[in-house]
């Protein structure tokens, strides 16, 4: 996912032009939010390819007509207006589909999203809207992620990252400081510390990742709130 310096509604707002940074910031839009309409798709009913189709035209939709245009950030957080737009499109989408019943069809092609083969959320949640909400935080923790991996990777330590991902959203407990400081050579406060300091890096890119599609601090903490919420006991 692309990193702009600007935060607030940065990838919303810089989508909205016409020149190479616009349609990159759309592109992530696009691939950012995927997994949240799929997942919504699924457990509306949708299923395989169908839901992949659904999911390709609702995006292609959402592209052609510029809806990305249409969010404020004072009109409240752009996944929920994403969310909005989405139920709009399958209700057309139903009654088109009855209408097809009497004979044609159309296709559309598969994408192969690496987000989504990841099976981020599934049909199984309690509801649509969970559906969406749940894969919504887990793409954002995933981002973070990729990011701390990054920058572990350029500071020469990708190899403790991969052994410690495990713990930087479950806090582990004195068990797996106890193995993990024989397997590591180090001491069990030096890792405790080192694990802490990581933790806290990936609340900070969490937010940073957030702030991408929110407008101010009050909007920022009530994401932030929807995310705890959303899945319960991670980033404590």
């Amino acid at each position: 996912m692309p990193r702009f310096q600007s935060t607030q509604w940065s990838i919303v707002l810089r989508a909205r032009g016409d020149d190479a940074q616009a349609h990159a910031a759309l592109e992530s839009l696009c691939r950012t939010y995927r997994p949240p309409v799929l997942a919504y798709i699924r457990s509306h009913g949708g299923s395989g390819e169908g839901a992949e189709d659904l999911a390709q035209s609702f995006f292609a939709e959402f592209i052609a007509s510029a809806l990305h245009a249409g969010a404020d950030p004072a009109r409240g957080r752009f996944r929920s207006y994403l969310l909005t737009a989405l139920k709009h499109f399958l209700l057309n989408a139903d009654a088109a589909a009855r209408a097809l019943k009497r004979g044609g069809a159309m296709q559309f092609a598969s994408l192969d999203d690496p987000l989504v083969a990841r099976g981020i959320a599934t049909a199984a949640e309690a509801s649509p809207e969970h559906a969406f909400e749940r894969s919504w935080a887990l793409t954002v923790i995933d981002a973070a992620m990729q990011s701390l991996r990054a920058e572990a990777e350029a500071a020469g330590k990708l190899a403790l990252f991969a052994r410690l991902r495990e713990f930087l959203i479950e806090q582990p407990d004195a068990a797996d400081y106890e193995r993990l400081s024989r397997e590591l050579g180090l001491r069990r406060n030096t890792l405790a510390v080192t694990v802490h300091r990581m933790r806290r890096r990936l609340r900070e890119l969490v937010r940073a990742e957030l702030a991408q599609t929110t407008d101010g601090r009050e909007a920022l903490e009530g994401e932030l709130r929807d995310l705890r919420s959303t899945l319960a006991g991670v980033m404590e």
